[in-house]
C-alpha cells in the first residue's frame, strides 16, 4: 500500500467486494475486472473458511453464508487473478482459519484486516500478528479502549505497520453519525494512518460529495463498496456503487488532494513568483529625486509596484532609514544597496562583555 507520498498526496482507493458476489465466483471475477479497469488501487475481499469458527451453529444466517463462502482452492484463483490485474489485495479475515491460510500459503497479500466485530478477538489478533505486512483494524463502532487494546496487542508482538479504517454501515447511514472530525482525533491520539470507509447510501444524491470529504481533510485512503448492478438487492448493496460513480470519485479524490497539498510551509515556485518584489509585491523606491549624499528618510522613500525586480524585502525598510546615498537617485527609481553607503558601526568590547565594567565601578 503506497501512501503518504512526500511530494504530494495521492488517493488510495479500495474497491470492497464484501459478500456482494453471494457465492458466484464468476460475478466476483467480473467485479475484479471492473475495479482494475477503473484503476483503483486495491480490491478487498471478506474471507471465511470455517463457518462454525465464526457463527453459532443455530444462527439463522448460517445456511445463507454457507452458499456464499469459497474454499481455499477458489481463493487461490481469486487472489492470483487480482494480483495479475495489478491490484493490491486486502483480505478481511472473518475467522482464524482464513487468516492462517493466507499467512501459511505465502500469498502476496498487501494487507490483512480485522472487522470491527473482531477488533478485540484474542484468537484473531493472535493469528493476524503473525502477518508481516500491513494490518488494518476496522475501528467503526469501536471505543478508544478497544482500539488501544488491539494496537497494544499487535505492537507488543512487533507489528507496527497498522492502518486504522474509520467508518461503519447503518441502514441508511445517518450523516450526523459519521463524525469525520473524529478521524483527526483518532489519527493524532494513536499516531497511525487513518482511512475512511464510506457507507453512504448508493442512491443518495450527495454520495459522491460525502465520499471525498475525507480527502478534503487530508485523508488519502478511501474504501467504497462496489457492485456490478447498482441498486440490485444483493447483500451489502445499500452502500455499493458502480463503475460510473466510482470513476467520478477517483477523479475528484485526485483533485481534492492536489488542492489540499502536503502542508509544507515552504513557498512553492508559484508562490515565489506571486511574491516577486517589484512586478508583484511593491518595491522600495525613491519618492522624489534624491541627491548624492542625502540620508534616506520617511520623506524621500515610498512603496510602488515596478517593472523590474528588487532584492530588498519590504520588511528591510526601517534598516534603510538614515543611510546615505552614494549616487543621485531619480524619483520612482528602485532603492538597492549599490546606491547606499552602509556605515559599519564598530562596537566596543564593553558593549557585549563585562570587561572594563568592573573597573569602572572600582
Amino acid at each position: 500500500m503506497q501512501i503518504n507520498d512526500p511530494k504530494r498526496n495521492i488517493p488510495y482507493i479500495i474497491g470492497e467486494t464484501a459478500y456482494n458476489h453471494e457465492g458466484d465466483i464468476n460475478y466476483l471475477f467480473r467485479m475484479i475486472d471492473e475495479i482494475a479497469e477503473l484503476q483503483l488501487n486495491a480490491v478487498k475481499f471478506h474471507l471465511l473458511l470455517n463457518l462454525e469458527s465464526y457463527i453459532q451453529k443455530n444462527h439463522p444466517l448460517i445456511a445463507t453464508l454457507k452458499k456464499w463462502i469459497f474454499n481455499q482452492s477458489q481463493w487461490d484463483e481469486i487472489i492470483d487473478y487480482s494480483i495479475e490485474k495489478g491490484l493490491d489485495v486486502i483480505a478481511l479475515c472473518d475467522d482464524v482459519e482464513s487468516c492462517e491460510y493466507l499467512i501459511n500459503t505465502g500469498k502476496k497479500i498487501d494487507s490483512l484486516e480485522l472487522h470491527p466485530v473482531s477488533i478485540n478477538d484474542h484468537f484473531l489478533l493472535d493469528s493476524i500478528s503473525n502477518f508481516d505486512g500491513r494490518i488494518i483494524l476496522g475501528v467503526g463502532g469501536a471505543s478508544l479502549e478497544e482500539i488501544r487494546y488491539a494496537i497494544d496487542f499487535l505492537t507488543n508482538r512487533g507489528r507496527n505497520n497498522i492502518l486504522l479504517m474509520f467508518g461503519f454501515q447503518s441502514y441508511p447511514t445517518n450523516y450526523q453519525e459519521i463524525n469525520l472530525s473524529k478521524m483527526i482525533k483518532i489519527r493524532d491520539l494513536f499516531d497511525l494512518p487513518v482511512g475512511y470507509a464510506d457507507h453512504t447510501a448508493y442512491n443518495d444524491p450527495d454520495n459522491t460529495f460525502i465520499s471525498i470529504l475525507g480527502a478534503a481533510m487530508g485523508f488519502e485512503i478511501l474504501e467504497k463498496h462496489y457492485t456490478l448492478n447498482v441498486g440490485q438487492e444483493r447483500i451489502d448493496y445499500h452502500a455499493a456503487i458502480g463503475k460510473k460513480q466510482m470513476k467520478e470519485i477517483n477523479r475528484l479524490m485526485k483533485l481534492v488532494l492536489d488542492v489540499y497539498g502536503i502542508g509544507s510551509i515552504e513557498m512553492s515556485k508559484a508562490e515565489l513568483n506571486y511574491g516577486n518584489i517589484g512586478p508583484m509585491k511593491k518595491a522600495i523606491v525613491a519618492k522624489t529625486d534624491i541627491s548624492k549624499g542625502t540620508q534616506l528618510s520617511l520623506d524621500n522613500l515610498w512603496f510602488k509596484r515596478t517593472q523590474e525586480e528588487s532584492y530588498i524585502e519590504q520588511n528591510q525598510f526601517l534598516k534603510l532609514l538614515g543611510l546615505e546615498t552614494t549616487v543621485n537617485i531619480n524619483s520612482d527609481e528602485i532603492i538597492d544597496y549599490s546606491k547606499i553607503k552602509y556605515q559599519f558601526q564598530k562596537m566596543s568590547e564593553k558593549d557585549f562583555t563585562n570587561i572594563g565594567k568592573n573597573e569602572e565601578k572600582d
